[in-house]
């Protein structure tokens, strides 16, 4: 596999149903995207081409090749890397209100217990907030660097409502800017891939136990072993997202939002009030 063989790349954004639209290009025999997130032109770049390139393998070669890692739309040297190596791709962005990206990242990370219940110390603009939250949200401003160099004709955005709402458009609306026929989902691909509301090891009990993690892995699946694990899982529980912060952060991305709809030649009105559907 060779540069010249990698024809689309996925840049992001996190939260925002890329791994939906990943199985969903992968479940067809003419696509070829290696399963885990490579991020090489984000965190990975000192491994250098030869290790980037080991990724794919002989598997993809006479198909439509292509890669998704979501830390491509925020690490500022991405875009100059992807060029750089990768001048010729299609790129596709999946975007989502980013008042919900941002609750559902906090949700992510309380889960795994890498952060506390304090939501306002996390989401709150005016205050001291977690940029992997609130920064990554700035689409627009992030596009810009991928644009200036590609192209806008190169870059795909699409959104997260369109998965919802008619999934199969938005995979025709993708297939169509890879140079792929239409491709009629399964009933079953019409579901989300994740779901934050199943049953889970509480967060406290994460943290504590995440030495076991690589450990109880090849476990997953096995009948004693999920048994096991029923004893300790629990129902999520996050802490909410109140109207008052929902407010401030609408406020917040705003102008960004403004930015993308320019950006995007769509309308994103529906983003810039509260809903209970983004914020979900």
């Amino acid at each position: 596999m060779q540069f010249d063989d990698i024809d689309f790349v996925i840049i992001g954004a996190a939260k925002s149903a890329t791994t939906w639209l990943q199985r969903r290009l992968q479940s067809d025999p003419a696509v070829y995207m290696p399963d885990p997130e490579l991020h090489y032109f984000s965190r990975e770049y000192d491994r250098g081409a030869e290790w980037y390139l080991s990724q794919f393998s002989d598997e993809g070669l006479g198909k439509t090749v292509g890669e998704k890692s979501n830390s491509y739309l925020y690490e500022p040297q991405a875009a100059e890397r992807l060029h750089r190596d990768l001048p010729h791709v299609k790129l596709v962005a999946q975007l989502r209100n980013p008042v919900a990206r941002a609750y559902s990242g906090y949700c992510m990370l309380y889960r795994r217990g890498e952060i506390g219940a304090d939501i306002e110390t996390h989401l709150d603009p005016a205050g001291n907030p977690d940029e992997r939250l609130l920064g990554s949200g700035n689409f627009a401003s992030h596009l810009q660097a991928f644009i200036d160099l590609f192209g806008r004709d190169k870059l795909l955005i699409t959104f997260f409502e369109g998965v919802a709402d008619d999934p199969d458009g938005q995979i025709r609306q993708v297939r169509a800017h890879l140079g792929l026929p239409p491709l009629e989902l399964e009933e079953d691909a019409r579901q989300k891939v994740k779901d934050k509301t199943d049953p889970r090891i509480p967060p406290h009990m994460r943290k504590r136990l995440a030495w076991l993690k690589p450990i109880v892995r090849p476990l997953r699946g096995n009948p004693a072993f999920e048994a096991a694990r029923g004893l300790f899982v629990r129902n999520s529980e996050y802490p909410p997202l109140t109207d008052d912060l929902r407010q401030r952060l609408n406020d917040y991305y705003a102008p960004s939002i403004e930015a993308l709809e320019k950006m995007s030649g769509q309308s994103l009105g529906h983003w810039y009030g509260p809903s209970e559907r983004s914020g979900r």
